[in-house]
C-alpha cells in the first residue's frame, strides 16, 4: 500500500527540521563560539565533539613552516559547530553519513599537497556521532614532482618521518570522497566566510519553470553553472563536461558552454552517450553546491523561522524568509517539532479514588504527594504480589517506562547529545530516580552500548564491528580465514614465489 503524506510536508524536510532542533544544540553553539572567539580552536572542536587527530608539529617538520602558518590560520577560523551544521545527513533519521572523509582545504607543498580533512565513523561506531579531523598527505596532481627527500633535522631527537596525523585506527574510507567535499565550500565551516553563504547557496536565483527537467526545489540549478566553473578550475581542467549525482546509482552529464572565456558559461546535456568509464572520469558537482540548501528550504516553507538557525547562518538568510506557507497550515508560524520536549509541570495531578491527588518530585524522586509513606510501601507490596495498583502509582510507572518526553530523549541520544537527554529526564523523573524496564531504558541501554563500540573504534582495537569479527568455527582456537590474503605489492617477486610454493619450509627457503 503506497505511503500518504497525512500533513502534506515532505518527509525530507521534516528530517531536517528534526535536525535543525537536536543535532546541534544551542549550547553547543554558544561554547564553541566563545572558545573560538579567545583563540582556542582545539576548546572549540571539544565543544561541538570533534576530535583532533593531528600532530601541529609533525605537520611542521614534515612540510615547513609556511605550511603550518596556513593550517593554523585555517584552524583558528574553523567553525566545528558550524561545520557539523551542514555535515551531510543520512535518511530517516537525520544522522551524520557515517564512513565519509571530506576534504576542507588542500594546502600545496613541494612535494604531495597536504590535505585538512574531516572523518565520521562507520555506522557500528557512530553512536557518539563524533567527527574527527585530520590531516593528510594527497596525491599528486596537475604534474607535481616526486616527494624530496628527507627534510632537514630541526631536531636531533625528533623523526624526520612522524606521521603528521593521529589516526587512532582504520577508516573503511581513507580517501576524501568526490561527492561530499567541502574545500570549494569554506562558507560551510568557515567563520570569516560566511557572508557568502546567501550568494553561495542561491537565495536569491530565480527557480526553474516547470517545464524544466530539473523543476525539483531540492536541485539549485541556477548555481550549477557557475558552481562546475569553480570545479574545474581547482581540478585544473578546462571548461567541459562533469557529473552531477542524482541519486539511486544515476548521474546526469552535463558540459559547460560559452562562446568565449568573457562571458557566463551555461551548462547542456552532452551529445551522444558517453560510456561508464568516460563518466566516472569526469569531475562530480558536490553535493553541496547541486542542492539547496536546507536551511533555506525549511524557511520558505515556514517550518522554522531565523532564530531558529545557526547565527552565521540565520544573519545570512532572515532576509529570505517567507511567510508561513501552505504547510505551516495558515496558523502564523512555523509547525512545532513533534516529540519536542514539554515541561512536566510540579505538582502533576492524577484523580485517584475520586479525589485530584499530586504527583510531584520530592527529594530527587517522583512520588505521590498526597499519600502517606506508609500507605505508599504497603500499595508496593500489594502490586508485587499481583494485586491492582494505585492511579498515583499507575501514573508514576507510566512516567518511568514511557513518559510523553520519550521522543525528545530518544532524537537527542541519536545525536550523542546525552547531557540534555540526562537533563530531560532528570527534570521529569528527578536526578535519583532508578529507570525501570521500558522503552526509555533500553534507550539509554541502547546509547550506552553503542558508546562502548564508539570507544573501541578510537582506541583502535577494532576495526568493524565486533559482532562480525572473531567468527570462530565450534571446538577451534581461533577463526580460519576463508580466503587467502593478497600478498602486497611491495614484495619482491622471489619472495612471494616462496611463499606460494609447495615445498617444505626448509626447502622452499632454497627454491
Amino acid at each position: 500500500m503506497a505511503a500518504h503524506l497525512t500533513t502534506g510536508i515532505p518527509p525530507r524536510l521534516l528530517m531536517w527540521q528534526r535536525v535543525r532542533a537536536y543535532a546541534v544544540p544551542p549550547s553547543m553553539i554558544g561554547t564553541a563560539t566563545a572558545r573560538r572567539a579567545v583563540g582556542d580552536w582545539a576548546g572549540a572542536c571539544a565543544a561541538a565533539r570533534v576530535d583532533v587527530d593531528l600532530d601541529l608539529r609533525a605537520v611542521r617538520d614534515r612540510h615547513g613552516t609556511d605550511v603550518l602558518t596556513r593550517l593554523r590560520a585555517d584552524l583558528r577560523r574553523l567553525a566545528p559547530d558550524l561545520l557539523r551544521w551542514h555535515m551531510p545527513r543520512a535518511a530517516p533519521d537525520g544522522r551524520l553519513r557515517p564512513g565519509l572523509t571530506i576534504l576542507l582545504a588542500r594546502y600545496a607543498t613541494s612535494g604531495l599537497p597536504l590535505e585538512l580533512v574531516v572523518r565520521t565513523p562507520p555506522v557500528w561506531a557512530s553512536a557518539g556521532q563524533r567527527m574527527a579531523l585530520a590531516v593528510r598527505e594527497g596525491p599528486a596532481r596537475f604534474g607535481a614532482g616526486t616527494p624530496p627527500g628527507p627534510p632537514p633535522h630541526r631536531n636531533p631527537y625528533r623523526n624526520p618521518y612522524r606521521n603528521p596525523y593521529r589516526r587512532p585506527g582504520p577508516h573503511p574510507h581513507p580517501h576524501p570522497d568526490r561527492r561530499f567535499r567541502l574545500d570549494l565550500h569554506r562558507h560551510l565551516w568557515d567563520a570569516a566566510r560566511s557572508p557568502e553563504l546567501a550568494l553561495r547557496c542561491g537565495a536569491a536565483a530565480v527557480p526553474p519553470g516547470a517545464d524544466s527537467p530539473w523543476a525539483d526545489s531540492t536541485w539549485a540549478v541556477s548555481r550549477w553553472a557557475e558552481e562546475a566553473e569553480l570545479l574545474c578550475e581547482a581540478e585544473g581542467r578546462p571548461r567541459g563536461a562533469f557529473t552531477v549525482r542524482l541519486g539511486g546509482g544515476r548521474a546526469a552529464v552535463l558540459e559547460l558552454f560559452a562562446p568565449d572565456d568573457s562571458h557566463a558559461p551555461a551548462f547542456r546535456p552532452v551529445a551522444g552517450e558517453p560510456s561508464p568509464r568516460d563518466v566516472a572520469a569526469l569531475p562530480v558537482l558536490p553535493e553541496a553546491a547541486a542542492r539547496v540548501l536546507p536551511d533555506l528550504e525549511l524557511l520558505r516553507a515556514g517550518l522554522a523561522v531565523p532564530g531558529e538557525l545557526h547565527p552565521l547562518v540565520a544573519g545570512r538568510l532572515a532576509p529570505y524568509a517567507a511567510d508561513p506557507g501552505s504547510y505551516a497550515g495558515g496558523r502564523g508560524g512555523p509547525v512545532p517539532v513533534a516529540g519536542a520536549a514539554s515541561s512536566p509541570g510540579d505538582p502533576h495531578r492524577v484523580e485517584c479514588r475520586g479525589e485530584v491527588h499530586r504527583i510531584a518530585l520530592r527529594d530527587g524522586v517522583l512520588t505521590a504527594v498526597d499519600h502517606d509513606p506508609a500507605e505508599l510501601r504497603r500499595e508496593e507490596l500489594l502490586v508485587a504480589l499481583g494485586g491492582p495498583a494505585l492511579p498515583c502509582l499507575r501514573a508514576i510507572d507510566r512516567a518511568h517506562r514511557t513518559p510523553e518526553a520519550l521522543p525528545a530523549v530518544r532524537e537527542r541520544l541519536r545525536h550523542g547529545d546525552v547531557a540534555a537527554a540526562l537533563a530531560v529526564v532528570e527534570g521529569l523523573l528527578g536526578p535519583r530516580a532508578v529507570l525501570r524496564d521500558g522503552p526509555l531504558r533500553e534507550e539509554w541501554e541502547e546509547a550506552a552500548v553503542g558508546r562502548i563500540g564508539q570507544g573501541l573504534f578510537r582506541s583502535g582495537l577494532v576495526d568493524r564491528h565486533p559482532a562480525a569479527a572473531g567468527r570462530e568455527a565450534p571446538g577451534t582456537a581461533r577463526a580460519t580465514p576463508a580466503y587467502r590474503p593478497r600478498p602486497g605489492r611491495g614484495i619482491p617477486r622471489d619472495m612471494t614465489r616462496k611463499q606460494g610454493s609447495r615445498g617444505r619450509p626448509r626447502t622452499g627457503q632454497f627454491r
